[in-house]
């Protein structure tokens, strides 16, 4: 029996993406302890140490959580460890140098990338190469992160692997009628367009909302569900509000019945300037619905243009919107659309990706 360590900057990490791979791991018999701040609750799990890492990487908090982060890896004796998240997983890389104990760090999307601030290249794709030299394994899941492993001289299939994402549960998105139209009082008539999306300037909701007013004046029975909450939700409404077509938008919050809202809708969108590979669109594809997307990293790896949705410019609200009304106005491409991504998200579905873990961690 191996002894497991995970870690994260945050539990709700561990929670949303990794249970069933710390499950997998136990049931082959090994010892899985995580760490990581504990801002929500891992019950499940046994031994879970309360690390205080930051998110930024200028944080003298990160110091204390080397100090203690190396104390740990001392005394605990890992056979391997598997860290995700740039800054906590930088840390654990140097705290566990010459300890000679193999370290895994899964790449949920560089903070480097095509049309990043030179400042993240600067720091971030540094920090990424010094650290490459103390990591026995690194993950990616979208095909410029891969591209980005090879430069930093890691090999593909002996230190660079590739996977799926982190895993959809097909089983939860199997199409069925949740009445999710009958409850928000929409017509079966309504052209329901869904985004699933925290509300932070990064899923870049301006774009979308100006390409909705655009929707709103030639399709006036279009709906634009709104799923999240965060920091510019107030702005995003003011938004909504000086365009008049709030009667077109509607702001849902945090939801627990995503799927049955998504299989409600008509097509999916999501306008984000940078994406690892976007569970949002995994699970909108699951669904079996059509999809247009920015392009960008991760986006790309999920839609194919003119295959299962469409790809649009950054920045440019009148393609999304054009993007939009071609679906909108051709419901038989938009379900062409569908059952393309829904054929495409088998290979990422979570028994594979499962697979696919299970594979490389036999190699260390």
């Amino acid at each position: 029996m191996s002894r497991i360590l995970f870690v994260a900057t945050v539990a709700s990490h561990i929670k949303a993406f990794h249970l069933p791979y710390i499950n997998m791991l136990q049931r082959q018999g090994h010892e899985v302890e995580v760490a990581c701040s504990t801002n929500v609750s891992l019950n499940e799990l046994r031994n879970v140490w309360n690390i205080h890492f930051s998110r930024s990487p200028y944080s003298l908090n990160n110091i204390k959580a080397y100090l203690i982060m190396r104390k740990l890896l001392k005394n605990r004796g890992y056979d391997l460890i598997h860290t995700h998240t740039p800054v906590a997983s930088f840390i654990t890389r140097f705290a566990a140098r010459n300890l000679g104990v193999p370290v895994l760090y899964t790449a949920h999307g560089f903070h480097f990338y095509k049309g990043a601030p030179l400042r993240n290249w600067f720091i971030y794709y540094m920090t990424e190469r010094l650290a490459a030299k103390w990591t026995a394994g690194l993950i990616v899941m979208n095909q410029e992160d891969l591209e980005a492993g090879k430069k930093m001289g890691l090999v593909e299939g002996e230190n660079l692997f590739f996977v799926h994402g982190v895993g959809v549960d097909l089983n939860k998105y199997q199409q069925r009628n949740y009445n999710v139209r009958e409850k928000l009082g929409l017509s079966d008539k309504a052209n329901v367009v869904v985004c699933v999306a925290e509300f932070v300037p990064n899923k870049n909701h301006i774009q979308l909302i100006k390409a909705w007013k655009y929707v709103c004046d030639r399709e006036p029975d279009s709906v634009l569900l709104l799923v999240g909450k965060g920091k510019i939700l107030d702005k995003i409404r003011r938004a909504v509000l000086n365009l008049d077509i709030t009667k077109n938008v509607y702001f849902l919050g945090y939801r627990n019945d995503v799927p049955q809202i998504l299989s409600a809708s008509n097509i999916f969108v999501l306008c984000s300037y940078r994406e690892g590979l976007p569970r949002a669109v995994m699970e909108a594809m699951a669904v079996g619905k059509p999809v247009v997307a920015t392009n960008v990293r991760g986006n790309c790896d999920l839609v194919e243009d003119g295959v299962n949705g469409y790809l649009v410019h950054l920045g440019n609200p009148y393609s999304l919107a054009d993007a939009i009304l071609k679906l909108v106005r051709n419901p038989e491409l938009a379900q062409q659309f569908g059952k393309a991504g829904r054929k495409k998200i088998e290979d990422y579905s979570l028994q594979n990706v499962i697979n696919e873990m299970d594979n490389i961690y036999t190699n260390f």
